[in-house]
């Protein structure tokens, strides 16, 4: 069984809104509404698991009831870090899905992400312990410690940047965060960071430029001019 893990529990504060972002509306839809779609129509996923704040469960109850998304099995609180979020996803899996084989974790502000990248990270975690899709990195990149100097300039051809979803074999990836301190799991800062960091082998697959995350307001006018490129 396949569970993928909705994080939906982001407040938006770089965009300056009063709404997070993920519940914006776009053409008479929230954000969310997009990603549950093409989770729900996905032949590979079984089931999915919601986390968001109190504050906004029951809009996001009323979305998914009235676009007839089925295969939510659970909600889960939302944590103080984004990895303690999808670790409160991770325990709702246990409580309502456990024969969950292959998690899937992805952000409910990324309403574009293709069904082949869902696919290509199932079908890694199945050969690997896990698998993310990446870009290849188009700029020069430099290290900096303070912000204003150049202390090394780092391979472009060696760097790539992580996207979601991101997926694990659900079994091992559950046991680290419950085996970790609490405070290792507010240190992270990727879903995949913990796992390479306790010995999971991690594919990287193909990403997408299309999938962007929509952290700002440029990120919320190129989805809005996509959307009109389809319509």
């Amino acid at each position: 069984m396949n569970t993928a893990i909705i994080l939906a529990g982001g407040v938006g504060s770089r965009m300056g809104l009063d709404c997070p972002k993920q519940f914006l509306m776009v053409q008479d839809k929230p954000i969310i509404s997009y990603c549950f779609d093409i989770f729900q129509q996905h032949a590979e996923i079984d089931k999915l698991v919601v986390v968001v704040s109190d504050q906004w469960k029951e809009f996001v109850e009323e979305q998914a009831a009235k676009n007839g998304i089925s295969k939510i099995c659970g909600y889960a609180p939302a944590g103080e870090t984004r990895q303690h979020s999808i670790y409160n996803g991770l325990k709702c899996i246990a409580a309502n899905c456990p024969d969950t084989d292959i998690v899937i974790v992805h952000d409910a502000a990324r309403p574009l992400v293709s069904d082949k990248i869902i696919s290509d990270c199932i079908r890694g975690a199945t050969e690997f312990d896990g698998a993310m899709p990446v870009i290849s990195v188009k700029d020069t990149v430099y290290q900096s410690k303070d912000g204003k100097t150049i202390d090394k300039l780092l391979t472009r051809s060696e760097l790539f940047a992580g996207q979601a979803p991101e997926s694990f074999k659900y079994k091992r990836y559950f046991e680290i965060h419950n085996e970790v301190t609490d405070e290792e799991i507010g240190a992270t800062a990727g879903s995949s960071e913990i796992a390479y960091r306790h010995g999971m082998e991690i594919r990287m697959v193909q990403g997408s430029e299309r999938n962007l995350k929509i952290t700002t307001i440029e990120d919320l006018e190129t989805f809005e001019s996509i959307l009109k490129g389809v319509n």
